[in-house]
Parts: C-alpha cells; sequence; structure tokens
C-alpha cells in the first residue's frame, strides 16, 4: 500500500455557530469537531449540551442506541438501572426541539433483568410511555430487532440455572412529533420468499383472486412483481460484524474495540426508510459511530455526539480511505492526545457545513 501524504490530511478550526442574542439557547457555540468527512461532523463531549448547539427543527433523524440499563457496570459507560429512565428522557426536550415536524425518533433500546431475579425490567417500556405521556411524542410504529447471532444470555438463568431462553430482541421505538413524518417503506424492501417468486414466475398454477375467509378481498393484483416485498417490522440482523476495516485496523493497532456496537444495517434500514439524500441524521451515543458511517454510504449529512475520546478517536478507521493505513495509527494518536481542531479527511469536495443547522 502507499501512504497518504501530510497534505492529504488538514486541519481546520470549526466554530459553527455565532453569538445572537435573539436566538440564544443556553450556549450556542459548538467547538471543532474531531473530524469531518464528505457529509458528516463528529464530536466530543456531553451530547445534552451539543444538542443544545444545534438550531430548532434541523434535524430530519435522530437515531441512537444509548448505553443500556444494565445490572453491572460496563465500560461504554451504562447508567444504573434505577436512574435509568429519568436519565434518558433528560435529553427528551432537546430532541424533540432539533427534530423537524416530518423528522423521527429512532431509539434501540436492550432488554434486562430485574438485579438477582429471573423477571424483567420494564425500563424500556417506561422509557416508551413516557416519552409519548409527557413529551408528546408519538409512536409512529414499534420494531423488534432479532439478532440471532447473539450468545446466550443473561448466563444464571440461561445457561446454570436453564429457566429462561436467551434474550435476543431489542425493542427498537420509531418516534415523530407529528402524525405523518417522512417515510417510505418501498426504499427498504426485502427480498421476496421462494413462494413469492415461484407464484409471480407463473401466477396461474400457484394463485387464484378470490375472496379469503378473513374477508380480505385479493385481487389478481397480488401476482404483480413490485420488485421486492414489504418488511415486517421484526428486523433480524445478525450482528456478527468481524472484518470492516474498523475492527481489523483495531486489532492491528491494538486499539480497544467500541463492546457495544451495533451492525451498519440496522441504522441503514431507518435512514433509508425514513431520510432523503442530503437530509440530516444526528446519533447522540454515537459510539464508534457505526451510524456516522452508515449515513456516509448513503449520502446523508451527518453529526455524531460521543463523550469518550478513545471511542471517537478509533471510529477514524471507518472513514480512513484504505491507502491510509500506514498512517492510522499516528493520526488515531494524535486524535487522542490533542484537543479537537477539525481533522478533514481528504475528499473532492466537502458536502457537509455544519454552520447550516446552528443557531
Amino acid at each position: 500500500m502507499t501512504g497518504s501524504t501530510d497534505s492529504d490530511i488538514m486541519r481546520a478550526g470549526c466554530v459553527c455557530c455565532t453569538l445572537n442574542s435573539s436566538k440564544l439557547h443556553m450556549s450556542n457555540i459548538l467547538s471543532a469537531p474531531i473530524y469531518t468527512t464528505k457529509y458528516g461532523q463528529s464530536y466530543l463531549g456531553d451530547s445534552l449540551h451539543l444538542l443544545n448547539c444545534l438550531a430548532s427543527n434541523s434535524v430530519d433523524l435522530v437515531i441512537t442506541s444509548p448505553p443500556f440499563a444494565l445490572q453491572r457496570k460496563k465500560s461504554y459507560g451504562n447508567e444504573d438501572q434505577d436512574l435509568y429512565v429519568d436519565w434518558l428522557l433528560g435529553f427528551a426536550p432537546e430532541i424533540k426541539r432539533v427534530l423537524k415536524d416530518t423528522g423521527s425518533f429512532v431509539i434501540d433500546l436492550g432488554g434486562a433483568y430485574q438485579k438477582g431475579i429471573p423477571v424483567r425490567s420494564l425500563y424500556n417500556y417506561r422509557v416508551l410511555i413516557r416519552l409519548c405521556d409527557e413529551y408528546e411524542f408519538k409512536l409512529a410504529q414499534e420494531f423488534f430487532w432479532f439478532n440471532p447471532s447473539k450468545l446466550p444470555s443473561p448466563i444464571e438463568w440461561v445457561n446454570k440455572q436453564k429457566i429462561r431462553a436467551k434474550d435476543s430482541v431489542n425493542t427498537v421505538w420509531w418516534l415523530s412529533k407529528t402524525n405523518h413524518p417522512q417515510a417510505n417503506i418501498t426504499k427498504v424492501k426485502v427480498e421476496y420468499s421462494e413462494r413469492m417468486k415461484k407464484l409471480l414466475k407463473n401466477a396461474d398454477e400457484f394463485y387464484t383472486p378470490k375472496e379469503r375467509p378473513s374477508g380480505h378481498n385479493i385481487s389478481d393484483r397480488f401476482a404483480k412483481d413490485n420488485g421486492g416485498a414489504i418488511p415486517s417490522n421484526l428486523l433480524e440482523i445478525a450482528n456478527s460484524e468481524s472484518n470492516s476495516q474498523y475492527l481489523r485496523w483495531c486489532k492491528e493497532f491494538n486499539v480497544k474495540v467500541h463492546p457495544a456496537r451495533f451492525p451498519q444495517r440496522l441504522p441503514s434500514f431507518f435512514i433509508n426508510f425514513l431520510t432523503e439524500p442530503g437530509d440530516l441524521v444526528v446519533d447522540i451515543f454515537s459510539g464508534s459511530n457505526t451510524t456516522g458511517y452508515a449515513a456516509e454510504e448513503l449520502s446523508r449529512k451527518w453529526i455524531s455526539f460521543e463523550q469518550e475520546k478513545q471511542y471517537v478517536a478509533a471510529s477514524i478507521f471507518r472513514f480512513l480511505p484504505q491507502e491510509s493505513f500506514w498512517q492510522a495509527d499516528t493520526i488515531y494518536n494524535q486524535l487522542l492526545t490533542e484537543e479537537a481542531s477539525g481533522l478533514i479527511l481528504p475528499q473532492n469536495r466537502l458536502l457537509f457545513e455544519v454552520n447550516n443547522y446552528c443557531f
């Protein structure tokens, strides 16, 4: 491989918001991002403060997977389960403020057990109910992410005592400010089943239009090839990433991998479903920045917030071109040790201008 020259990677300061007393919302200065790509910017800091810097009605999609309410403390900073719901709901007013009326808020929440007993916690349902009752979000639809590759857990109840099935489904709440957020399910069609493929190939042999016992009148239009099937709200996506550039380079440079990554297909589904190219996607707990990378690949503008510097620095591996391999370790350590000054990845032109989304 050939390495990039020093001129390929530039540094530039960024002050995205100008003080305006008529629009002042606490503090409206967003400091320099850790790095900038063609479509987005990654920021280090407290998400609540950083959200406060964004203008009202400026975001098309907030999608995030916050640290879960687990009983054992994790390295990614999960809150104690008893305090979790109040902590997470503290972000709700700012999320609602920055969303457009056509925007959506998608939140992935893993399940949990009550401490010391084989009884499920209801924290994720309490989050949903309070978001709707207290903050007047609309539940556009509930989704369930089924991860078939998830290891059996919790160990005590599943592996040792063998009195519970393994926990392999997360609840994913799709919320909105209004009754009709932007959405287009035809952009996330799935492959037809084998039976449907046979029907489309020879409809007369496999299908007879008629009224079903349920009362549904299935017409001959049912045999029309629409390029794919409408997906269900059960999303089967294995979280089995093993050979991505992010993982390879973390291993190569002995960098700690974020322990709670979600698969790229999950944010990609909702980004495709709920936004258009050029729309703005925000992740307030970005971790290794899977959401930002998914948005970049889909030509959406993005902003990511993360308070753990090592995770922000390592997430650069997702975006560096392969030919930067020989510089990647140096770049990572610079991001880890220096004050943020806006590393700009080499691109033909930057399409993202964060000033447009700030006060």
